[in-house]
């Protein structure tokens, strides 16, 4: 996810803009986060900026929590494409609140899923496992694989907000108690893996993960039920924070997937780059679709970005105004 992408043809576009559109755009850094969905979400975005409106943008890698706190404390990256703004609530409302980052709208329209999952064929020959509770009287099936006395439930790598809650939950549900390890997969293919691994096998696992995603699309797996319900002061205050020393019982909130632009950019880029972000969105269906494809053909995001914009044309046109529309349609 650390590559970094400034279109070639942007240099080329120059005779078709003005120097003060090309000014006025700038050189924003848009930051793809280290996941498929995100990496696919910033390509696209710079490709539409750079070769619809003149922007040199340029994508860089970014995490949640540190990406979304850079842009509060330093104004950049200038935009995130893909923001799980729900995971560091504090972070995004103090940004609000000081007036230093603008929530542009939903770029998931239909929201996006997160928890803690197990696979299809165990949920199915165990029907009794419906509830994190349910899962943590079983050590059994899942075991740990370098510790097979103890069962294991698999985390996503340091940077994730999402790591940080399982790492909340586990505590708040006695998962070390019930005879569980809480399993550091280190990257995020660290955590492809070990559901890779598994299902090839046909073992048990536990762990955290989330959709829309490729992966998802390729292994069947049943999102386990909380068995309490949500608690948004608990939430916000002690199972998204990694300081809190005593997290209690709580459901995972839908999560609202959001583009979050720094303030500085906002207010001096021209109004039809704010418009496109504004109006940027697309469903999970599309996105699962889209990067099925990019695995299938081992495709990178811009490649994700061009077959989206080759085959979607009647989505993404009504999101740029008609003479970007042209520009963009050219360079493909």
């Amino acid at each position: 996810m650390g590559r970094r992408f400034v279109s070639c043809g942007a240099a080329l576009l120059l005779v078709g803009f003005s120097g003060a559109a090309w000014a006025d755009c700038g050189s924003p850094t848009i930051a793809s986060m280290n996941w498929q969905s995100a990496e696919l979400a910033a390509a696209l975005d710079a490709f539409i900026l750079n070769q619809g409106y003149g922007c040199s943008a340029e994508v860089i890698q970014g995490d949640t929590v540190p990406t979304l706190t850079s842009m509060v404390e330093k104004g950049q990256p200038e935009i995130a494409p893909e923001g799980w703004v729900d995971l560091v609530p504090e972070v995004i409302r103090s940004g609000l609140a000081e007036d230093r980052i603008v929530v542009t709208g939903d770029i998931l329209s239909d929201g996006a899923v997160q928890g803690w999952w197990i696979p299809k064929y165990l949920a199915e020959a165990n029907p009794e496992l419906k509830t994190i509770e349910d899962v943590l009287k079983r050590p059994d099936l899942f075991p740990d694989p370098e510790d097979p006395a103890k069962g294991a439930i698999f985390n996503g790598p340091a940077g994730w907000g999402g790591t940080v809650i399982t790492s909340q939950l586990y505590k708040a549900f006695g998962a070390r108690e019930a005879g569980f390890n809480l399993v550091d997969t280190g990257s995020a293919a660290g955590l492809d893996g070990s559901i890779a691994r598994a299902y090839e096998r046909q073992q048990g696992w536990v762990g955290y993960y989330w959709a829309p995603t490729a992966l998802l699309g390729r292994y069947e797996m049943v999102k386990l039920e909380h068995g309490v319900a949500l608690d948004m002061d608990e939430w916000q205050g002690c199972t998204s924070n990694a300081d809190c020393a005593e997290p209690r019982k709580n459901d995972w909130p839908a999560d609202k997937v959001q583009t979050v632009v720094a303030k500085r950019f906002a207010d001096s880029a021209p109004p039809e780059v704010m418009d496109y972000l504004s109006k940027r969105s697309w469903t999970n269906a599309t996105v699962n679709a889209l990067m099925a494809w990019m695995t299938e053909n081992q495709a990178q995001g811009e490649e994700g970005a061009r077959q989206f914009l080759r085959e979607n044309e009647a989505t993404w046109t009504e999101w740029v105004t008609p003479e970007a529309a042209e520009r963009i349609k050219a360079a493909l």
